[in-house]
C-alpha cells in the first residue's frame, strides 16, 4: 500500500498543483476551471446519466473494434510469419499504412459507414490491427528453430506445430502489440467521436467545449483519461496471468 501511495503520489501532487493554479488565478479559471469543480460537474454528470450513457456507446465502439483487431490481427501476423506468399503479399500493405495517421481514415470510414457505430468500430479495427500484426509476426519469426525442428522430428505436423511452438513463442510480442493497440483504440476512439458522433466521450468533450462548459469538458477529459489508465493496468494484470501460464 505505501509503495502504491508513493508511486502515485505525483498525480496527487498534481491535482493540488491544479486547484492551486486556478483558485490563485496563475492560469484563467475560464480556461482552467478549478479540479473541485470538475468533480462537481463529473459527479453531476454521472446522477443525470448522461456521462454514463454516453461511456457505454464510447467503450461499445471501442471495445468491439479492439477485439476485432485482436482476433484478426493476430492470424494474419502469425500467417505472415509461417507462410512465405502471405508475408510477399501483406507486408507491402502494412508497410505503407503503419506510418499512415489513423485519424486520416475518418472521412473514408464514415464515406462506407455512415456516422453510427460501424464508422468508429471500423476505424479502430483497422487502426489497432498494424501493432498487433506486427507484434504476432515478429514474436512467431522469432521462434527457436530448435524447437520447430525437435518438434518436427517428432512427427509433429504443422498445425500442431504451430499451436505448440509458434504460437507460445510469439506470445511475449503479440502481448505488447496488443497493449499498444488498446492504448492506440481510445485516441482514435475519441479523435473519430469529436468530428462525427451524436454520442459518445468525444462528442461530450466537442459539444461542452463549444458550448463554454470548461468544468464539464474536463471532467470527461479525465474520465477518458482514468479509464485508459485502468485498462492497461487491468490488462497488465492478465499479461501477467498468461505469461505465467505460458512458463
Amino acid at each position: 500500500m505505501k509503495q502504491m501511495l508513493i508511486r502515485y503520489s505525483p498525480l496527487l501532487l498534481l491535482a493540488i498543483a491544479w486547484e492551486l493554479a486556478a483558485r490563485l488565478e496563475l492560469v484563467s479559471s475560464s480556461a482552467l476551471p478549478p479540479l473541485s469543480d470538475v468533480v462537481i460537474a463529473w459527479v453531476d454528470m454521472i446522477k443525470d446519466g448522461e456521462l454514463i450513457t454516453n461511456g457505454a456507446s464510447s467503450l461499445y465502439r471501442a471495445g468491439a473494434g479492439l477485439a476485432l483487431s485482436i482476433l484478426i490481427g493476430s492470424v494474419l501476423g502469425i500467417v505472415m510469419a509461417w507462410w512465405k506468399p502471405a508475408n510477399v503479399l501483406l507486408a507491402p500493405l502494412v508497410e505503407i499504412f503503419y506510418p499512415l495517421p489513423k485519424s486520416a481514415l475518418i472521412p473514408v470510414t464514415v464515406i462506407w459507414l455512415g456516422f453510427g457505430d460501424g464508422s468508429k468500430i471500423l476505424l479502430i479495427f483497422l487502426g489497432c490491427m498494424l501493432p498487433v500484426t506486427i507484434g504476432a509476426f515478429n514474436g512467431a519469426r522469432s521462434s527457436e528453430q530448435v524447437l520447430v525442428w525437435s518438434a518436427r522430428s517428432m512427427g509433429a505436423n504443422k498445425l500442431r506445430m504451430l499451436w505448440d511452438v509458434v504460437v507460445p513463442s510469439a506470445m511475449p510480442e503479440l502481448l505488447n502489440g496488443i497493449r499498444t493497440a488498446l492504448a492506440l483504440s481510445f485516441i482514435l476512439l475519441v479523435s473519430s467521436e469529436l468530428i462525427v458522433a451524436q454520442k459518445g466521450f468525444g462528442f461530450l468533450i466537442g459539444s461542452f467545449g463549444a458550448n463554454g462548459s470548461y468544468d464539464a469538458m474536463y471532467a470527461v477529459v479525465l474520465t477518458v483519461a482514468f479509464l485508459g489508465f485502468a485498462a492497461d493496468r487491468a490488462y497488465l494484470l492478465v499479461t501477467k496471468r498468461v505469461m505465467q501460464w505460458r512458463e
